[in-house]
């Protein structure tokens, strides 16, 4: 069983880690999901970066990432691989946390997902978007 869940995972345990160079060709991986009850996932990162696609200075976000997985659960290193992908990417808040969403619910299919970016305060204001499938 144990062997079955890890075959398709790519990232995990590699000795080089490869940094994607955007979320277009960065891959998240899933596995198994194999407990018969609904529970929630979070995964939480202060360290998300993203470029300002008008201005192209650095924005800095938290990102939260909270789900209730049906038949899959995704990997944490290919999410942290995928999340830093954003690194050099120009988007707007509202589209990155979007995709994310739209990303994790195209791979994983959970049952209820929401991805919360806070955005740290930058020219005076900050942003928090909010973005849930299935809530």
């Amino acid at each position: 069983m144990k062997e079955s869940r890890l075959k398709n995972l790519t990232l995990l345990g590699k000795a080089k880690t490869v940094y994607p160079k955007s979320p277009d060709n960065a891959g998240l991986e899933t596995f198994a999901n194999i407990i018969n009850r609904d529970y929630n996932i979070k995964f939480e990162t202060d360290e998300f970066t993203s470029i300002c696609p008008v201005t192209g200075q650095p924005d800095f976000a938290r990102i939260e990432i909270e789900y209730i997985p049906a038949e899959k659960c995704i990997e944490s290193k290919s999410l942290k691989l995928y999340l830093f992908s954003f690194r050099n990417v120009g988007m707007f808040a509202e589209d990155i946390a979007n995709r994310i969403l739209d990303d994790i619910v195209k791979t994983a299919r959970p049952k209820r997902a929401k991805v919360t970016a806070v955005f740290k305060t930058r020219g005076g204001i900050g942003i928090t978007v909010e973005a849930r499938d299935g809530f």
